[in-house]
């Protein structure tokens, strides 16, 4: 399976149907970063549970965390088990975080996200 092409397929339908179905939480996403996090668990890795995080920055953490139950129920519907909301702009300062090694790409993205300026939408 490709992940990458599986990961794209599935945030897609995620963000899709939130835009079809609950504009104002489509507003919100607009300025976050949805991503498909893959676990396993057991040994064997055969459990497979996927998640989907999204990264907000500080200024919209709250907004999005109060739509939480129609994100996951929309994840739900795709077939995943949970959502997760960080704030971006903490990641970005924890001196802990090893982000910029292990996800350049998400790190910038992360980097942009938490440097934009946007209005208060709800």
């Amino acid at each position: 399976m490709n992940t990458s092409w599986y990961e794209q397929e599935l945030v897609k339908e995620f963000k899709t149907v939130i835009a079809h179905s609950f504009p104002q939480v489509d507003e919100l996403l607009k300025h976050c970063h949805v991503k498909l996090i893959e676990s396993y668990w057991g040994r064997p890795r055969v459990h497979f549970l996927p998640y989907f995080t999204i990264y907000c920055p500080d200024n919209l953490i709250a907004d999005v965390k109060a739509k939480i139950s129609i994100l996951r129920e929309v994840a739900e519907y795709a077939g995943l088990v949970e959502v997760v909301c960080l704030n971006a702009t903490h990641l970005l300062r924890d001196p802990m975080s090893k982000v910029k090694q292990t996800a350049p790409h998400l790190w910038l993205e992360l980097q942009w996200l938490a440097t934009q300026k946007q209005e208060h939408l709800l």
